[in-house]
């Protein structure tokens, strides 16, 4: 049984002239895909799909007159012809450069956007936790889902919108009240480049109950030969991740974005916090030709917390854009920001952060701070951190810098003995040290440790 808009629908829709032509292709390619379901799922999941469809046939493909994508031109999307990325397998071997140590039975995979459960282990993790996708749910909690999967990403961007109308398979991470899980989990996505350039959505939800506990490592690549980071053929990932951290919950989440040297990725998470609960996230973005990555959180609970941080890594012609949006909504709210850039070549990294605090939020302790690293005369920074506060009794900062490797830390080391090439990588490794040792999972730390040094090899 598949999934697909009525033909009433299809029929309306080819029929508003509101349609933005450059968004039809990839509307019908999206809907295309049939999708994995359980009799739980199957009514709600068709609605979802639908709805989805409707809200992108009234809205535009986003250009640089867009405020929010006036940097970030992703027109390669409307001159590109994509067509749907197969459900395919891959070797066991391709997986390798992915594997943790510490998730080997701890692991779901996601080939192509679907669900791969030979490659997927998840013995080592306790009751009262499910980590599988749609279909593996029993039918009442694939039913309760549609309390959660699209109630965050239905008010974000057109490619949200995109990849409700084409879901097809999610990740599911579900923990009950006061389960405490310490074991990572990790949720890999896959993109299988193909001869032609394909197009895929990727999608998760991760729910903490109250009281409960996760530790997720959320990582995008690409089955490629050697480094995921070499040219291959285009390819268009549109990712979205929502999470529900419910009241006293805490999830401890880690993004990772590798893909191929020639994929384009569209990413949107959109986080929920309850009352007393926590959100820790680690975003890397260090692969793809494009990408973008739009961060949505809502505070919704007093007494909230919140950090972020991040780095990306990028070089030659990439473009990297990370936007963020923090909505605090009531008092003794805590948010502490901090992502880093190191931009090399001619590639550009764009950041745009924005903290709102209204009269509700009174108490709020926010910090945002955007630092950025140059490596090359030709490498551009676009950055824009943004505050808007209308309560009167917090403790608001934020701020950004851009500069280069410093002349005399740099001698300061070679007088210590180094040589020039060592100095400078031990700089630019210190830079980033920051934000990945916060990464509490040693293989995974490690890993991206080398990716670091092995981009900055003159």
């Amino acid at each position: 049984m598949s999934i697909t808009a009525s033909e009433q629908a299809i029929a309306a829709m080819d029929n508003i002239t509101m349609l933005d032509l450059s968004l039809a292709p990839l509307l019908r390619l999206a809907e295309e895909g049939n999708p994995v379901f359980n009799a739980g799922s199957a009514g709600w999941l068709r609605e979802v799909r639908i709805q989805g469809a409707y809200r992108v046939s009234h809205r535009a493909f986003p250009t640089r007159k867009d405020e929010d994508w006036r940097v970030t031109d992703v027109s390669v999307l409307r001159k590109t012809h994509f067509r749907q990325a197969a459900q395919t397998s891959i070797q066991s071997h391709e997986l390798d450069v992915f594997a943790l140590e510490e998730t080997a039975a701890s692991r779901i995979v996601f080939v192509n956007g679907i669900y791969a459960p030979e490659f997927s282990d998840t013995s080592a993790l306790p009751k009262g936790l499910y980590v599988g996708n749609l279909a593996g749910l029993s039918a009442e909690c694939a039913a309760d889902l549609v309390n959660y999967l699209s109630q965050q990403s239905r008010n974000l961007d057109v490619f949200a919108s995109l990849n409700d109308a084409g879901v097809r398979d999610v990740a599911v991470i579900w923990a009950d009240k006061n389960v405490v899980v310490d074991q990572p989990i990790h949720i890999l996505f896959i993109g299988k480049p193909e001869d032609q350039p394909v197009a895929m959505q990727s999608r998760c939800v991760a729910i903490a109950e109250s009281g409960s506990s996760l530790n997720l490592v959320e990582y995008y690549g690409a089955a490629t030969q050697g480094c995921s980071d070499h040219d291959q053929q285009l390819y268009f990932n549109n990712t979205v991740t929502e999470v529900w951290v419910k009241a006293n919950a805490q999830i401890n989440h880690v993004r990772i974005q590798r893909e191929g040297g020639s994929g384009i990725q569209i990413g949107n998470t959109a986080i929920a916090q309850a009352q007393d609960s926590r959100y820790h996230l680690t975003e890397v973005n260090m692969g793809a030709q494009l990408s973008r990555h739009t961060l949505t959180l809502n505070q919704n609970g007093a007494q909230t917390e919140t950090i972020l941080k991040g780095l990306t890594m990028v070089g030659g012609e990439q473009t990297s854009d990370t936007h963020t949006a923090v909505n605090l909504q009531h008092p003794h709210g805590t948010v502490d920001q901090l992502h880093k850039c190191i931009v090399d070549g001619s590639a550009r990294s764009i950041f745009n952060g924005k903290v709102d605090v209204p009269q509700n939020a009174q108490m709020t302790n926010a910090a945002q701070l955007n630092r950025n690293l140059l490596l090359s005369p030709k490498a551009r920074v676009d950055t824009k951190p943004e505050l808007q506060i209308t309560a009167d009794n917090v403790k608001c900062t934020h701020g950004a810098t851009v500069s280069q490797l410093e002349d005399d830390e740099i001698f300061y080391l070679r007088s210590r003995g180094l040589n020039e090439y060592d100095a400078r990588h031990l700089l630019i490794d210190a830079f980033a040290a920051e934000i990945l040792n916060t990464i509490a999972i040693p293989s995974l730390n490690t890993g991206l440790v080398n990716c670091v040094a092995c981009r900055t090899i003159d």
